[in-house]
């Protein structure tokens, strides 16, 4: 009986570690879901600032050695 009873003990432990390894990945997704949400969102944020540093540059005058008052 002492194998059954080892084997038994061997039984639990597996489940016991299989328990903790289906929390240890459920945060880890939970990390992962977090993350990629605030990746998205830098990235929205950086799309947006490049659309406005665009439009700024279209803004400037073509040569800036050529504006009025800045001899060449």
């Amino acid at each position: 009986m002492p194998k059954l009873q080892d084997l038994a003990e061997r039984v639990e432990r597996l489940l016991l570690r299989h328990q903790e390894l289906q929390r240890t990945n459920a945060l880890l997704e939970q990390q992962l879901s977090t993350l990629t949400q605030e990746r998205d969102s830098l990235r929205s944020r950086l799309n947006a600032a490049r659309t406005r540093i665009d439009a700024l540059l279209e803004r400037l005058p073509a040569e800036a050695g050529n504006t009025p008052g800045n001899p060449t």
